[in-house]
């Protein structure tokens, strides 16, 4: 079963400093039939003004990532840590039984284009941890790399929730394929660019869920492409 999610219909708020798209209720945004998929609670795209940003504010038991797309976002959190994250790196904070987080745009010209993803562990009330780290562009160019895990594989992230994120960039004209498994849930989110999924077109902006199937699917650019794949439990 394949259910598109148009970019359209997500969920928006924001302020002067800050736009902000949810695929899922979030925030002042509420929409019973969008609560989450699986354990995926939270996609947001945020644009995110020059010289400005998120003070600091907690989260308890949530899995965060941080996926830049241009710009540059500064974080700190108390435990400690101080980085910026850039396109071709990615975050992953545990917030486990509390952390305290801030993340700003010191850029005085440019905005930070970023998704920020929330899952839910599978165990709770576990330290807090944060881990960044880059990942070549040429190793998902026109194929899926995983990047975030349950148990690091391939140099990926570790986050607590069996589950993997797997990040690619398409090429226009070119074609990358994926297996699904009936027993998991599958979320791909186009983070930029243009392609079609089996005949669907889909635009930056849209997500798609998968459920329920067992076969290879395939995805071939119409434009330069940059997609995002979740493989979740049930």
């Amino acid at each position: 079963m394949f259910t598109v999610r148009k970019s359209d219909d997500r969920g928006a708020t924001g302020a002067s400093w800050l736009k902000s798209l949810h695929s899922f209720s979030f925030s002042d945004y509420y929409d019973p039939q969008h609560m989450g998929f699986g354990p995926l609670r939270v996609i947001n795209e945020d644009w995110v003004a020059p010289e400005s940003g998120f003070d600091t504010h907690g989260h308890k038991n949530m899995e965060i990532i941080t996926y830049v797309l241009s710009g540059a976002l500064t974080h700190k959190d108390s435990l400690g840590t101080g980085s910026t994250i850039r396109p071709g790196e990615i975050q992953m904070m545990s917030a486990g039984k509390g952390i305290l987080h801030s993340e700003h745009n010191k850029s005085a010209a440019e905005d930070v284009h970023l998704l920020q993803i929330w899952i839910m562990p599978d165990q709770m009330n576990g330290q807090p941890e944060y881990q960044q780290k880059t990942f070549p562009a040429e190793d998902m160019h026109n194929r899926f790399r995983l990047v975030v895990s349950e148990d690091g594989a391939e140099g990926s992230l570790v986050m607590k929730q069996k589950a993997k994120l797997f990040a690619a960039t398409i090429t226009a004209g070119e074609t990358i394929s994926f297996p699904v498994a009936p027993e998991r849930k599958y979320w791909l989110q186009i983070a930029r660019g243009a392609l079609d999924f089996q005949e669907q077109p889909l635009e930056a902006g849209d997500g798609l869920a998968i459920e329920k199937e067992h076969s290879i699917l395939s995805l071939t650019a119409r434009r330069d492409a940059e997609v995002l794949l979740f493989d979740l439990p049930q």
